[in-house]
């Protein structure tokens, strides 16, 4: 199968993003837009494109009449979904199935096993991959979280089981501060997600996020393509990527990468994924959860082993086999998420049209953006901006490279701000710069004015 026309069921960077590879691969693209992303690049440069509605997600890009609707009546073979939205959604690849337009991505089968958290932990048992200690199944109430919280021993995180993002995660650290932390975790999963289940894990202190790169074919070959070290969070979103990580040996690696396909064979993954770990200071790592999708972060994955992660997507979903070969880094790369928030005031969002625009380049430099100048960045949606990613030899000169390409950055408007000073002032700090630092990194992080 050779795929003639893919619609892109997203928007931003990562729209554009694939539009560019369909392009190089002679593919005709199709984008679909809100009527808040009419004058985005991704309408602009896709061969076609169709206004699925309003700027609300719900009316345009989470609504998936209208997504197969555009599918159809511009006689798309397949549709992308990105990352967000409804990359992950196993009904929607369901009804791509049933409408016999190929849904690039894993099948729903796989997007159920491993997008629901318990089911996916469950699952990771039974193959052998190790899981953060914790109690079977979903908690029933708060009764049942006490005399879990006293049989894993605090502290606890209480997680939502269709959860992402952060939403409906909270850390307990004794009985007192429970009822408080359960209800609010159970209230915030079902406004995030429409289901309020919630699971019970040991808390990891001073843990490291750290996610391998998987693919797998339709025809039962997986292999990894390293990892990438996403510890530098706050909130449980991500603000810094980069591989390899300053944490890593070349045991644990192989260790981490021979589990991550262990992982993804067991459900005979097809496509493209990432396992994500959480690893303690004794480098014991942990099984945290499968994103079946592209992520936001594939770019530094991609600069280190200088591979087109969204070509082997559409490859694999055309019917190629891929090698098996896992691959390790040659480079190393950092990518900062430049995003329309003010960092000076808690990263509250910044909205607003850009009226002045300087892209950083040169040697060592990629942006993966969707905006210009002129353009009206909507509140709407996510907030970023860029991703801005700086390439080199060693951590050393990805560091250095990243700080010049950053203070090449110029993005201003009425009231707008970016996290560019945050990410300036973190290239320079001491312990970001010796690899020293957790996930709790930004709790003690001071961004001065």
């Amino acid at each position: 199968m050779t795929f003639k026309k893919i619609l892109i069921a997203n928007r931003g960077e990562i729209a554009l993003r694939i539009i560019r590879t369909c392009r190089e691969m002679g593919i005709k693209t199709v984008a679909v837009y809100s009527t808040a992303d009419k004058e985005s690049l991704h309408v602009r440069f896709a061969d076609e494109a169709v206004c699925i509605g309003k700027p609300q997600s719900m009316d345009s890009y989470l609504n998936i009449p209208r997504i197969m609707a555009a599918a159809e009546i511009t006689n798309s073979d397949a549709i992308h979904p990105g990352y967000g939205f409804l990359a992950e959604n196993a009904k929607f690849a369901q009804i791509c199935n049933d409408h016999g337009i190929k849904f690039i991505g894993p099948t729903a089968e796989m997007i159920n096993l491993m997008g629901d958290k318990v089911t996916a932990k469950d699952t990771m048992i039974k193959a052998g991959v190790p899981v953060v200690p914790g109690v079977e199944g979903l908690l029933n109430s708060l009764e049942h979280a006490l005399e879990s919280a006293k049989v894993v021993g605090y502290p606890i995180i209480l997680k939502a089981t269709a959860g992402g993002g952060g939403k409906g995660m909270r850390v307990v650290w004794r009985d007192e501060d429970m009822e408080k932390n359960y209800t609010a975790a159970k209230m915030e999963a079902a406004a995030s997600f429409k289901n309020d289940g919630i699971y019970m894990e040991k808390y990891v202190e001073e843990p490291r996020h750290i996610e391998i790169q998987v693919a797998g074919d339709q025809y039962g070959t997986a292999c990894h393509m390293s990892e990438r070290d996403c510890s530098i969070q706050r909130r449980h979103q991500k603000l810094v990527e980069e591989s390899p990580s300053p944490f890593m040996t070349k045991e644990l690696r192989k260790a981490m990468g021979d589990a991550a396909v262990k992982a993804a064979s067991c459900i005979n993954y097809e496509g493209v994924g990432t396992i994500e770990f959480l690893v303690d200071k004794h480098r014991n790592f942990y099984f945290m959860e499968m994103n079946t999708r592209i992520q936001v972060e594939h770019c530094v994955t991609e600069e280190v082993i200088n591979f087109d992660l969204i070509k082997e997507q559409i490859k694999i979903a055309q019917g190629e086999k891929i090698s098996g070969k896992n691959y390790e880094p040659v480079m190393h790369a950092i990518e900062c998420r430049i995003n329309a928030e003010d960092p000076f005031n808690d990263f509250r969002p910044s909205p607003g049209k850009i009226k002045i625009l300087n892209t950083p380049g040169g040697h060592g430099v990629r942006v993966d953006s969707h905006v210009y100048s002129g353009y009206t960045i909507p509140p709407y949606y996510d907030s970023m901006i860029s991703k801005l990613i700086a390439i080199a030899r060693t951590r050393e000169e990805a560091i250095d490279t990243m700080y010049r390409a950053l203070s090449e950055y110029i993005i201003e408007g009425d009231g707008l701000k970016t996290t560019i000073p945050f990410h300036l002032q973190l290239m320079q700090n001491e312990d970001f710069r010796k690899g020293n630092f957790t996930t709790k990194f930004m709790e003690t992080f001071v961004i001065e004015k």
